[in-house]
């Protein structure tokens, strides 16, 4: 269960209490205030607090660069220009606190960006729930052979039921003793900083984090990617749902720019210049080295 119930009468009691403000409001962006978005089998995702709009953007961006923003009619059109040139500063004036139930081998992928604020659940003062990771059966995957980091093809019958049974008795095993080794029906007990050491990478962890819109796409750019690991994916792939609400100018020119896009190196762009000019390129005139051609006709043929 993604909420407890005292969790869901607070969520309820925070949008039946609307407050007047004379900030800038996103419209799109209240709906999903405080509403919790459940992901993976016990994860979720919720808005606590945002700050800006696309408006936002726009206005410090005409601060920022003055004049040279006069030729560019809409907002819409400015934000285009911003993302197509990589103007990020603009894009800092928004910020968004988000809410995340996760896994904790997912918390350990997130939390490589190293550009939000972070405020994790304490295992060292609260006991952590009874909540585990175990992967759908769509998503239980072998080691790929050729990607040392990615999965391979999909586990089928006997070895998924297997792997599934291991999942589940590892973590109900370990979370048992963990119960045994904490202080508790005056019992001295190990103390908990110590005691939650031997709980698995899919227990769940929770946390606040808090971001820049500039950062938050970054982070997108790289997890939303189909190829990134299924399930930080899951969470990407809410945010951009809730993103696209909030921001729905600049999310269009993220989701066209870099989503979308293509970034090329400058032997990419030559080899794609010789090509148009009628010449026969191959691996070995490319310049390219042997992954980077592989890449390349990966994309262009």
């Amino acid at each position: 269960m993604p909420l407890t119930p005292e969790q869901q009468a607070e969520i309820d009691e925070q949008r039946a209490n609307p407050r007047p403000t004379l900030r800038a409001v996103s419209e799109g962006m209240e709906k999903h205030l405080y509403l919790a978005h459940p992901v993976l089998d016990h994860g979720l995702i919720r808005v606590v607090d945002y700050m800006g709009d696309d408006a936002a953007i726009t206005q410090a961006a005409r601060v920022s660069y003055g004049r040279g923003t006069k030729s560019v009619s809409t907002d819409e059109g400015l934000i285009r220009y911003l993302m197509r040139h990589w103007h990020s500063t603009p894009f800092e004036m928004c910020e968004v606190k988000f809410h995340v139930k996760l896994p904790v081998f997912v918390a350990r992928q997130w939390i490589r960006h190293r550009t939000a604020n972070v405020n994790e659940y304490s295992a060292r003062y609260s006991i952590l729930d009874r909540e585990f990771y175990i992967p759908a059966p769509e998503h239980l995957s072998a080691q790929s052979a050729v990607n040392r980091q990615g999965r391979g093809e999909l586990l089928e019958g006997e070895e998924a039921a297997r792997v599934l049974d291991l999942l589940r008795e590892d973590a109900m095993r370990s979370y048992d003793h963990y119960e045994s080794m904490l202080s508790q029906d005056g019992q001295k007990g190990l103390a908990r900083e110590l005691a939650r050491m031997n709980l698995p990478a899919n227990v769940y962890t929770q946390w606040y984090w808090k971001v820049d819109l500039h950062n938050l796409f970054h982070f997108l750019r790289l997890r939303a990617d189909s190829h990134a690991q299924y399930e930080i994916r899951a969470y990407a792939n809410a945010m951009c749902d809730i993103v696209r609400d909030w921001v729905p100018f600049a999310y269009a020119a993220f989701e066209d720019y870099r989503l979308g896009g293509v970034q090329l190196s400058g032997k990419g762009v030559e080899v794609l210049k010789r090509r148009l000019a009628g010449e026969t390129v191959t691996e070995e005139n490319s310049g390219m080295s042997k992954g980077e051609w592989r890449e390349f006709e990966g994309l262009w043929g």
